[in-house]
């Protein structure tokens, strides 16, 4: 995972107005001595809180520094919420308990002074505490950074917290078990407190609940607390001696609720909520969620990131739910443009997502929602429908995937066209496929192309050969590259035959492999073994697309399906022609002048994931690329071409412009708003139905969820190194040849 250190919380003061009125329903109890050099940062990064019903209560343990005290005075006075205690230095654990006394919530986090938390973090932790009733804690992940940076994530281990503490000092603690602990234990000595409280806890029987995603950020200075006990020995050896006292009681069957988690069995209906709180003390935007799978590298996630990035924030207030368990790798990059994002995997029993979405929707009071291939969300909506009776719903289609559920993400859409008001789809192919095969009505859906930033895909923007250079590709070889996950629908296993054949008569052109997936280790095994390691390069993934596009002669996209590549718009933005597949609606941005698209000679239902491929489709690509190649002023008019077909027809701003006046529109029609109120009365009849729905989609996610997750990386890795052998290559060779693995298709 690709983790930037350098996206602190709290960099800046995000100004929301939210509405913090009522009682609170967490207490944040901060330690503070001497802390002003970093104490701004971490008000920021409170104050940017997505949940906003906390108090804040500082306690100064004696500062002798008056620069800090003036900082404490000065950004404890900027918000009500902050309270300040001043006691004689008692130390950190006498600091909390202060702060413990004077609070009210029935939720203590403890934070330290100069520690940042990311803007969900109080939020998800109340939800997480709030659906287990049984849990004494809630924590999750960490970021160490400063003096040290690294991630922090180990699963949790009553035995293994006996000898090493492996949970981290910041988390949402309910008062009740603090109050049978006695609270933090106050020393003359600084110590291991933390890991004390924590084995206390477990003496009792506590329980913990171990939220995924890194939302506490961990300051590592070598004059902090910890640095200054571990550095000496007589204070270690004090610490020492107090765990192993205190470890000695800990029950070692005290397990955590570990998440994510498996979600099969039960059958859960959608839980209401009667949420009545607003997050935000005035309604001056359209307020819009996008119910989304993850955020991971990909098209749909490129249309969904640029789309935050685009909309005007002046006029939407934009927040992100997502329902798929991954990493969620590109999640510091949506997170620039958007405060709340939630990964319900991350912090919640799938029975208890709905309620979570419908308690995020009264308090966001949304006015519409925007599904994108979220199968969860597909099939929330009618219930949605009748909880929301005028909240406008649409949706975006990317393609149909005939190999996977019988059209994918359009037959669903298709589904639901009684719910959705509007779809957009990003081809006219899959417009009609929506049309022809499942029944939406014309007026329903609209072709939306997706758009590329011309402005920012700009040849001009970037000099040539750092791409290259990168790889150890020569100046004068002619690069081709390849940029997409690497997934059987990409094909990328044609890719290496594409190259193969074409290195018999162009032996100089390079191959660029940029991006990872589910089969880059199989890929980097067939080069090897195919002796093709200076024909294909990889270069995994990349965060800056530019300098790879300025190098590249082609970009080549062989995939078994598409929407519409928006790597195909990139490259035509920067100049660079495309040799494509005839797939989806490559052909509407694809012409003779501006690159090649080439029958597809596969089918999607039978030929997925296939090392099997016809020796004249192999030819065809190759014959392009020789073609562009060949002809240096027929290629250079090409070049200028490419560029004039994004400015003109497939640009970024354009394609936003369309959805601000789709999301407008929706949200502002009044028969619309009829329609939908009576859709909403006509499902009120029948709660049953809809909810039982809704139950048994989650049951097959769950089950898809297991089975996805059914391997570990480190029993994927085995595989891996099993298959990469002689004997497992022989075995593999063996099963194509008497086609075992169509059997198992």
């Amino acid at each position: 995972m690709q983790f930037d250190f350098t996206k602190e919380p709290g960099r800046i003061l995000t100004e929301r107005g939210l509405d913090h009125s009522g009682m609170p329903l967490v207490s944040i109890i901060t330690p503070y001595y001497n802390a002003g050099a970093y104490f701004p940062q971490t008000f920021r990064s409170v104050m940017n809180q997505s949940f906003p019903w906390f108090e804040w209560i500082i306690v100064d343990d004696g500062s002798t520094d008056a620069e800090s005290i003036s900082v404490l005075r000065e950004y404890a006075a900027k918000d009500d919420r902050v309270r300040v205690f001043r006691q004689e230095n008692g130390g950190q654990a006498s600091a909390r308990n202060t702060g413990i006394r004077n609070s009210a919530a029935e939720i203590v986090v403890p934070l330290d002074a100069d520690d940042l938390i990311a803007p969900p973090f109080l939020e998800e932790l109340f939800y997480a505490l709030k659906t287990h009733p049984e849990a004494a804690w809630a924590y999750t992940d960490s970021v160490g950074f400063g003096e040290q940076e690294y991630l922090w994530k180990k699963s949790f281990s009553a035995q293994r917290m006996k000898s090493e503490n492996i949970l981290v000092c910041t988390a949402g603690i309910r008062r009740e078990w603090l109050e049978r602990t006695g609270g933090y234990a106050e020393s003359a000595r600084h110590f291991d407190e933390d890991w004390q409280l924590w084995l206390r806890l477990l003496a009792l029987g506590a329980r913990p609940v171990h939220l995924g995603g890194y939302l506490f950020w961990y300051r590592r200075r070598s004059t902090g607390m910890q640095q200054t006990v571990q550095g000496s020995k007589e204070l270690s050896a004090l610490s020492q001696e107090k765990i192993r006292e205190a470890a000695k009681e800990v029950r070692e069957s005290v397990t955590a609720i570990e998440y994510p988690r498996s979600a099969i069995g039960g059958y859960h209906p959608p839980k209401a909520s009667n949420w009545e709180r607003k997050v935000f003390s005035k309604h001056e935007k359209l307020h819009v969620l996008l119910l989304l799978p993850w955020m991971e590298m990909g098209g749909a996630d490129r249309f969904n990131l640029e789309l935050c990035e685009g909309l005007d924030k002046s006029r939407f207030e934009l927040g992100i739910i997502t329902t798929q368990p991954t990493e969620n790798s590109w999640q510091q990059r949506f997170a620039e443009h958007v405060t709340d994002i939630f990964n319900l995997p991350d912090f919640l029993d799938m029975e208890n997502w709905a309620e979570f979405i419908i308690y995020y929707i009264r308090s966001r009071e949304v006015d519409l929602l925007f599904v994108s291939n979220s199968y969860y969300g597909y099939y929330l909506l009618p219930w949605l429908r009748k909880e929301f009776p005028d909240l406008a719903i649409m949706d975006y289609v990317h393609m149909e995937e005939w190999y996977w559920r019988s059209g994918g993400y359009a037959r669903t859409s298709g589904a639901m066209g009684e719910i959705l008001e509007k779809t957009c789809v990003c081809n006219e192919r899959t417009r009609q496929v929506l049309l022809r095969d499942f029944g939406r009505s014309a007026e329903s859906v609209e072709t939306l192309y997706i758009g590329v930033d011309s402005e920012k895909y700009d040849p001009d923007r970037v000099l040539p050969g750092a791409a290259k250079a990168r790889l150890g590709i020569t100046e004068d070889r002619p690069m081709i590259l390849f940029p997409c996950r690497l997934h059987p629908q990409k094909r990328p296993f044609l890719m290496l035959e594409i190259a193969k054949e074409l290195r018999k008569t162009l032996p100089e052109a390079a191959f660029a492999v940029v991006g990872d997936g589910p089969q880059l280790e199989e890929l980097r095994a067939k080069v090897n073994r195919d002796g093709l390691q200076n024909t294909v390069f990889f270069a995994e993934r990349q965060s800056d697309m530019l300098p790879w596009y300025r190098d590249a002669a082609l970009t080549l996209i062989c995939s078994l399906k598409e929407g519409l590549a928006l790597t195909a718009c990139e490259s035509l933005s920067m100049g660079v022609p495309v040799i494509t597949s005839d797939v989806g609606g490559q052909r509407e941005l694809i012409d003779e002048s501006v690159g090649r698209v080439l029958p597809l000679m596969q089918s999607e239902e039978v030929d997925l994931d296939t090392r099997e491929f016809r020796p004249e489709e192999i030819r065809q690509y190759v014959d392009a690329i020789t073609s562009l190649l060949s002809d240096g002023d027929a290629y250079g008019t090409m070049s200028l071409a490419c560029r004039r077909r994004i400015e003109e027809s497939f640009s970024l701003q354009r394609m936003i412009g369309k959805l601000e006046k789709a999301f407008e529109s929706l949200v502002s029609d009044p028969v619309g708003r009829e329609s939908r109120r009576a859709t909403a009365r006509e499902l009120g009849r029948y709660p049953q139905l809809i909810g039982q729905l809704s139950a048994l989609m989650t049951e097959i996610e769950g089950y898809e969820q297991a089975y996805k997750n059914a391997y570990s990386s480190d029993t994927k890795n085995e595989l891996m190194r099993i298959a990469n052998s002689k004997w497992g290559r022989r075995a593999i060779q063996l099963a194509f040849k008497l086609k075992l693995n169509k059997l198992f298709h």
